[in-house]
């Protein structure tokens, strides 16, 4: 009969332990007014000029940058000569500015479009820095298209660098 009854106390302590007593609900907080995030605005997109009508010309003052192999970065050389284009095109606001991109043989056609366009858009934002307008500038890339020196060879080769450019181009706004 003890064991009966111990058996029956264990069954419901055991009881008690997992199923416990039903707890309270808890109240469910009430929703407090959030103060709305405030987005920035987006950043001006400022339109480039169109390339189309009447073709940018190269002129003797605006010289070419060259780029390392698979790079978009500016050297301190292209960085001094990137400066001193500038200068020239301040002096001359009458011009609209195009910046064209190029790269070597070596890569798709898509990965060269691709980096051209991120060597011409780097020439575009130092301009910018410098001080010029961003909607005198226009950017295109060649990619591989337009080769100074075609089948140069493998891109350590001297008779690549010359490809792997940006080329800034004027033309008197209309």
């Amino acid at each position: 009969m003890n064991n009966k009854k111990l058996l029956l106390s264990i069954v419901t302590l055991s009881l008690i332990v997992f199923f416990g007593c039903p707890k309270k609900p808890q109240p469910i907080p009430e929703a407090q007014p959030q103060q709305e995030e405030v987005a920035p605005p987006p950043p001006q997109e400022v339109e480039e000029p169109s390339i189309r009508g009447e073709e940018f010309q190269s002129i003797p003052e605006l010289k070419n940058v060259y780029f390392e192999f698979d790079k978009f970065d500016l050297t301190g050389e292209a960085k001094n000569i990137l400066q001193k284009n500038a200068e020239y095109l301040l002096a001359h606001p009458e011009y609209e500015i195009l910046v064209e991109g190029h790269t070597c043989e070596c890569g798709t056609n898509e990965y060269n479009l691709g980096l051209g366009q991120k060597r011409a858009n780097t020439v575009k934002d130092y301009y910018i820095s410098l001080g010029i307008q961003a909607d005198r500038i226009a950017t295109i890339s060649y990619g591989e298209e337009k080769p100074v020196n075609k089948n140069a060879g493998p891109p350590d080769s001297p008779l690549c660098k010359p490809n792997r450019r940006a080329e800034t181009k004027v033309r008197v706004k209309k």
